[in-house]
């Protein structure tokens, strides 16, 4: 996966924690539905985090 596209997936992530919770997930009365999905984006937004920065510190 290029540089590049793991950025427009991190936005995608971003766009998809706004939309999901207050579309998808708006039926559902307990706060434990979004506050999982808001999970499971974290990890992969920190797991495209450390793909996209891991040759900035090389030599």
């Amino acid at each position: 996966m290029q540089r590049r596209r793991a950025i427009w997936l991190v936005w995608l992530v971003v766009a998809l924690c706004y939309l999901v919770p207050y579309t998808l997930l708006s039926h559902i009365q307990a706060w434990y539905g979004s506050f999982l999905f808001w999970s499971l984006a974290g990890l992969v937004i920190i797991a495209l985090n450390v793909y996209i920065t891991r040759d900035l510190g090389g030599k």
